[in-house]
């Protein structure tokens, strides 16, 4: 759905812009408030609430044992899903996902999955029968811009606190130890840096009003050794090749600060 924003709204934000300001005194490459709890689902075996800004999605990682592709005998699987609440904004709607919900949900499984964020070769059990398969689901409670940042580290955040129970094959009988429960495999650590295009400057971290007047949008998923590992174009308008450039180079000093709220375990 396309929201339309007062055009003396429009302009008011835009001459910002142009002034080297933003409505909340923020620096063009400042984000807002950042705040990450984990382990705040109790049915859950793993789980996080992350707030940038106004902007809050609960996330929640659930394991389940089951066969793996075809296609990949010897991984496990990891899955993700997104809904929109219809309380976080005026135009989310009950029903079938939309567009914005199956982007985000594709963005982020694409950052977790090309990162290789989760060992899903230690997730076989057999290999070509049981594996375990993460099922990734994210809520947006508040809308307020930039979801797919948020949703990243969420989703990060969870998978770093998500516990499995230990699992193998005696036989044929699949043997479930739920005492023993031990940490997800986690290989490498992703986050999303998320930049919008208004009137010809790149801003990190857009509110929903800097969404709703961005020309273009790019979103840079990069693992903690500054390589890409997933990047998201939106927007009616291009973006330059030096353009892009920009924004991969401020995303590799960003990323740096943005893996400060992960757990450090």
């Amino acid at each position: 759905m396309v929201t339309i924003i007062p055009d003396i709204i429009k302009e008011s934000l835009t001459n910002l812009i142009k002034n080297g300001e933003r409505s909340d005194n923020r620096k063009f490459d400042e984000y807002r408030e950042i705040s990450l709890e984990t382990g705040v689902i109790d049915k859950a075996e793993g789980s996080a609430r992350v707030k940038i800004g106004k902007t809050q999605i609960m996330v929640g990682a659930k394991p389940q044992i089951g066969e793996p592709f075809s296609d990949t005998p010897n991984v496990g699987v990891l899955m993700t899903n997104s809904e929109l609440i219809p309380m976080a904004a005026p135009d989310f709607e009950p029903g079938p996902p939309d567009e914005r919900s199956v982007e985000l949900a594709r963005v982020t499984d694409r950052c977790m999955r090309e990162a290789g964020v989760v060992d899903l070769e230690k997730l076989v059990i057999k290999e070509g029968e049981k594996v375990w398969m993460i099922f990734l689901d994210l809520h947006i409670i508040d809308y307020d811009g930039n979801l797919m940042d948020a949703a990243v580290l969420g989703s990060m955040a969870a998978l770093m606190d998500t516990k499995i129970p230990e699992a193998r094959m005696e036989g044929d009988e699949l043997v479930i130890d739920r005492e023993k429960m031990i940490p997800l495999p986690i290989k490498e650590k992703a986050l999303m840096c998320t930049f919008v295009k208004i009137n010809g400057e790149l801003i990190v971290d857009p509110s929903l009003e800097e969404e709703q007047i961005m020309s273009a949008r790019i979103s840079i998923g990069m693992r903690s050794d500054s390589s890409i590992c997933a990047m998201q174009k939106g927007g009616m308008h291009p973006l330059t090749k030096d353009e892009i450039i920009k924004a991969v180079s401020r995303t590799t000093e960003i990323t740096k600060t943005l893996m400060e709220h992960l757990p450090q375990k």
